[in-house]
């Protein structure tokens, strides 16, 4: 990234806010499904109001966040409250199921599927204790739940998993969970507790980067805390987008700016320097200003996440995030919506722009990519991230020197 390419304003300010809560009755919620399979449906979510929605809300946040740190004092409601406390409940079922002996693979591990189903199984029971969430819109928001912690099949996490999360805090909110007073709380407070859970459940599991050319984001997995993160450090006076080459101003700021802390994460697992590992946040620091990085990644994530088939292929409408696009039928053959390859071109020809490979593969799936935290063995590399902000149980640096 640029000046050049960052020194407008980006388009999605010019969407509406996200909606009024407006809880719909208790005929209208309906288990959420997976439409988008073509090029033209894409485009049309890209004009729908769903899309307008989800926008409206990042930007909402963003706004909420700018100049505000981590640690940070602020009101923790009872919605806000009720959803923390959820996320120390996933946190602790992790701990309760660690990974079986899978030594001989870098890939994911089998133990992450019990994880899932488990996280499943009390998903209904956790949502009861949100306050004046209806019974009725359990099994609608609880998908949004269950697709945020990554895929079952192939024992992944991307962009798209990151996305469900979103969308499952603005059901809540149109749910009336949560109020306008509470943005500032949702990114740093529960936002950022779902990120340092993710961690967690990356490290355990050696949950691979979805899709072949890893996640349509920046750390190999995650987008939003770095989006969010460019706003907190907007106006900050002597912290620059440089300034994460500056080892000791990444480990002293770390715990207050999420931007700084997902660089000192990556830090901690890749060795050598972001030229080399990351060039396209080695690139966005070059950018003079915080504001030209989060336009530009705002820009970025309705390219390379809401404007990306393989990504919104697995996306999934119910009543609360609506579809009203066109709806062709399936072609012959065509795996069903509940099959972890739906709407991949290696089971359906060329569907968008997803060419068929001859291998087989297309590029939601790919080749399967080795997790980042098995690329090495040595035990000792655990004392170098013993006690960081966002340290889990199976980091291992990946050796690009």
């Amino acid at each position: 990234m640029s000046d050049s390419t960052t020194s407008t304003n980006a388009t999605v300010h010019t969407h509406a806010p996200p909606a009024e809560a407006t809880p719909a009755t208790s005929t209208d919620f309906f288990a959420p499904r997976k439409i988008i399979l073509t090029k033209e449906q894409l485009e049309a979510f890209q004009q729908s109001k769903t899309h307008e929605t989800i926008v409206g809300y990042i930007n909402a946040l963003n706004a909420a966040v700018v100049g505000v740190k981590l640690t940070d004092e602020c009101a923790v409601s009872p919605g806000v409250q009720a959803v923390l406390d959820i996320l120390e409940r996933v946190a602790e079922t992790a701990r309760g199921i660690p990974p079986v002996d899978n030594k001989a693979s870098r890939f994911g591990n089998p133990a992450f599927r019990t994880f899932y189903d488990k996280i499943s199984e009390i998903a209904p029971e956790l949502h009861r204790t949100i306050p004046g969430l209806p019974e009725d819109a359990i099994p609608e928001v609880s998908a949004y739940f269950d697709e945020s912690w990554g895929n079952r099949t192939r024992i992944d996490y991307g962009s798209g998993m990151e996305l469900n999360f979103l969308c499952w805090m603005i059901c809540l909110d149109k749910m009336g969970v949560f109020q306008e007073s509470d943005r500032a709380a949702l990114v740093t407070k529960v936002f950022w507790r779902y990120i340092e859970v993710m961690r967690v459940l990356q490290s355990t599991y050696w949950l691979e980067p979805a899709g072949s050319h890893g996640v349509w984001g920046l750390d190999d997995y995650h987008f939003l805390p770095f989006l969010w993160g460019a706003a907190q450090l907007q106006g900050h006076k002597y912290i620059r987008p440089k300034s994460i080459h500056d080892n000791d101003t990444v480990e002293e700021f770390s715990k207050h700016y999420m931007y700084l802390a997902c660089i000192k994460f990556i830090n901690s697992i890749k060795t050598a320097s972001l030229r080399w590992h990351s060039p396209m946040l080695d690139d966005i620091s070059a950018v003079k200003t915080w504001d030209k990085v989060n336009s530009g990644l705002t820009k970025m994530y309705l390219a390379e996440v809401l404007g990306k088939l393989p990504v919104m292929q697995h996306f999934l409408f119910g009543s609360l995030l609506a579809w009203d696009g066109p709806l062709p039928a399936l072609p012959a053959g065509a795996p069903g919506q509940d099959d972890g390859h739906w709407g991949h071109a290696h089971a359906m020809g060329d569907l968008g722009g997803v060419g068929q490979r001859e291998n087989g593969w297309g590029d939601c799936c790919g080749i399967p990519v080795p997790s980042v935290f098995a690329a090495a063995k040595a035990e000792e590399v655990r004392k170098r991230v013993e006690g960081g902000l966002l340290s889990g149980p199976g980091i291992r640096p990946v050796p690009f020197d």
